[in-house]
């Protein structure tokens, strides 16, 4: 006869033990994820390692991209005059062409032009013999000719050794955006680990006086740290670079290999502004720590001076006054104004 008793229920000793069991486990979970998640100290450090890593990355791309551009120039060049040389040889070969046309005709074709009129008109020089038996103009005609295919095969030479350095700057080019990419690709997932706030903490936004980043506000908001927008009397083109900066400050966005208008990277700003104000500048952070006099002693600043920091030079901004840089910071930021202090300050550069 089948049972009809009720089942046991589970003892209440048995539901706590159940309960502080789930309970633990999510806490042995959220602390998972805790650990999983950099703390921001640790995230800045590694976004900072990363972004500058990416930023040294950034000037050899924009160096191999200037080599490249003049490497292209030169081989345009060189092609061209290829094509003009040949071109007058041509017309040389075709001039003593019809000599020997006019000769064959009257019965008569020199030994000698059967030779000028070969592939190797170098050949006929050599046979010095001969050379009595043109006239003067025919003579001069082939030494032109002899003259114009040592220049081209020389040309041709060129040519050739400038577009193989051409296809390895191509390459490393290449290299160097990937490098690039890459490091960028790192930091922003490391970014997107942490909370809105402490992303913006970690990109240095508001710090020290650093305003103008990504979501930084507008100029109306800048700390009150900056120096006054009114460049000094008397500072010359470098004042007029730092006045041309300083309307991207706050709107025109980091993006490396950038020359602006509307975006820049480090070197691409301060070329653009001089370029504002009339002067060239080199390209790359390390080639402008050449372009002008070195001044090592900070207080001998002046507005519109070119700052460079880092002991390999890979960061260069516009110094901006009591002790304030104007530069374009790193990805995720917009020109801004913030202490020098901030980075290892190596040496200004006074342009012209």
């Amino acid at each position: 006869m089948a049972s009809h008793r009720r089942p046991k229920q589970p003892g209440r000793t048995r539901v706590t033990v159940l309960t502080a069991t789930a309970a633990a486990a999510v806490a042995l979970s959220a602390q998972a994820a805790h650990a999983d998640s950099p703390s921001k100290a640790d995230a800045k450090a590694k976004v900072d390692k990363l972004y500058e890593e990416a930023e040294q990355a950034t000037e050899k791309y924009n160096g191999a991209k200037e080599k490249q551009d003049k490497l292209e120039k030169q081989v345009s060049d060189l092609q061209d005059k290829v094509a003009r040389g040949q071109e007058d040889v041509n017309k040389l070969r075709d001039s003593l062409g019809t000599v020997a046309t006019a000769q064959y005709r009257s019965g008569a074709v020199d030994p000698s032009l059967q030779l000028l009129l070969s592939s190797d008109p170098d050949t006929f020089l050599e046979k010095a013999s001969t050379i009595d038996q043109l006239t003067a103009k025919q003579a001069d005609t082939l030494k032109q000719m002899s003259e114009k295919q040592r220049t081209l095969k020389q040309q041709r030479q060129q040519a050739t050794d400038k577009l193989k350095d051409l296809d390895d700057t191509r390459k490393a080019l290449a290299d160097r955006k990937d490098e690039v990419q890459g490091k960028l690709a790192d930091a922003k997932e490391v970014l997107n680990s942490l909370s809105p706030q402490d992303r913006a903490e970690v990109l240095g936004e508001g710090k020290d006086g650093g305003k103008g980043g990504a979501g930084g506000g507008d100029r109306a908001s800048r700390g009150e740290g900056r120096p006054d927008i009114n460049i000094p009397a008397g500072s010359g083109r470098g004042g007029a670079a730092l006045a041309a900066a300083y309307t991207k400050e706050g709107i025109a966005p980091y993006v490396w290999g950038a020359t602006g208008p509307s975006s820049f990277d480090c070197s691409g700003l301060t070329s653009w502004a001089y370029a504002q104000a009339g002067v060239t500048i080199s390209r790359v952070s390390q080639d402008q720590a050449n372009d002008g006099t070195r001044i090592y002693d900070q207080s001998q600043l002046k507005p519109g001076d070119l700052v460079l920091f880092y002991g390999d030079l890979h960061h260069v901004g516009l110094y901006a006054g009591n002790g304030m840089v104007l530069h374009a910071p790193k990805p995720g930021t917009n020109v801004r104004t913030e202490a020098m202090s901030n980075m290892p300050f190596q040496f200004g550069v006074r342009i012209g």
